[in-house]
């Protein structure tokens, strides 16, 4: 798994790891809040967020009707995080995407990186957890599937087809870094070449089987008049 980031406790200044609940200087407890443009989780009283250097924005509640969480159970509050409402849970930090919000942080984060002309960067290795067990869906109840996010991101995810996305502490800011360092351009050019060698392969298999196999011809077999004559000439020798 990723190891956690360094952050600073916004009451005494120390060094502390960004999954602390409380600064073990201070005694401060780290309530987290989600950057509105990464969404990574920065202290509450940040000014700017540590992972892509946005500007803070406070977070706002929002009308919805409260979920319980997948992964601890616990009542999901309805919030407002720049322009896009999702819930968070307070206990684990983590956040409940459904799937139209989802894909429209995926084209906003990949239009501006595009319109910044941020240059593409090559996409960390990261070390998939192993050990991990099936969680339900907070709408329908159902088991999510476990998706590698565009299939090479290395961010495995809690997926329901139907209603949306899970994500764990950070999950859906190492997304945005992955979009942001040009993953779905990667993608799409993958799928493009995947798209080409089958349309190869397809081209040669028709070529082959217009082509007819001359491997069973033979130039040796006797017409029928030559069979006709050898049978004769045996029968000639026989009686003679």
């Amino acid at each position: 798994m990723p190891t956690a980031e360094t952050l600073h406790c916004p009451n005494c200044g120390a060094a502390i790891s960004s999954d602390s609940a409380k600064c073990q200087f201070c005694a401060a407890a780290l309530a987290t809040v989600a950057c509105p443009q990464c969404f990574g989780m920065m202290f509450v009283g940040s000014k700017f967020c540590p992972h892509c250097g946005a500007v803070a924005q406070p977070v706002h509640s929002a009308d919805g009707t409260p979920l319980p969480c997948p992964k601890c159970k616990s009542a999901m509050n309805s919030v407002q995080i720049g322009n896009r409402s999702l819930f968070e849970c307070p206990s684990c930090e983590g956040m409940w995407v459904d799937s139209t919000t989802l894909q429209q942080i995926c084209d906003e984060r990949e239009a501006a990186s595009i319109a910044l002309a941020l240059p593409t960067r090559p996409i960390a290795p990261t070390t998939l957890d192993t050990n991990f067990h099936y969680i339900s869906c907070p709408v329908c109840g159902q088991l999510m599937n476990r998706i590698n996010f565009a299939h090479i991101s290395g961010v495995i995810l809690d997926v329901c087809r139907d209603h949306g996305t899970w994500f764990n502490r950070d999950e859906l800011r190492r997304v945005i870094e992955f979009i942001r360092a040009g993953g779905l351009a990667k993608l799409r050019q993958r799928q493009q070449s995947d798209l080409e060698d089958q349309r190869e392969r397809l081209n040669a298999a028709r070529a082959d089987a217009a082509t007819p196999d001359t491997s069973l011809w033979t130039t040796d077999i006797p017409t029928r008049s030559n069979a006709i004559l050898d049978v004769a000439g045996f029968l000639y020798g026989l009686f003679k």
